[in-house]
């Protein structure tokens, strides 16, 4: 269940992020998207959940001298090249994510951030 949770939770953060970022390009992410939008909203955010679980932690540890230095800031960095990470994976397995740049990158991990912590908090009080 904390699986799905997870999985619900980063696909809405990685749709908001789209539709707000001009750099960030997830199908034919719009006001409306269609049934193949979502298929391919949730691939991404299957990927992009992946990529957290398995790649982060090596590189948060290894960037740890960085994280102390910059006072945790350099998580957003992170952060920003694991979106990045998951957009060549994607592109790379043929799925329809582009991030065209470091800078969206960096705004969309900030977004990623903001909309899956409020989703957490709203929905572990509720569950």
């Amino acid at each position: 269940m904390f699986v799905l949770l997870r999985l619900i939770i980063n696909a809405v953060a990685l749709f908001v992020t789209a539709w707000i970022i001009p750099g960030i390009h997830l199908g034919a992410a719009g006001p409306h998207p269609t049934k193949h939008d979502w298929a391919t909203l949730l691939i991404v955010a299957l990927i992009f959940g992946v990529v957290n679980v398995v790649i982060r932690p090596i590189i948060v540890l290894l960037s740890l001298p960085l994280e102390i230095i910059t006072l945790g800031l350099f998580t957003f960095v992170i952060n920003a090249f694991m979106l990045l990470l998951t957009s060549w994976i994607a592109q790379g397995v043929g799925v329809g994510f582009r991030v065209d740049g470091f800078l969206p990158a960096l705004v969309g991990a900030l977004i990623i951030t903001i909309v899956s912590f409020v989703l957490s908090r709203l929905l572990t009080r509720t569950l």
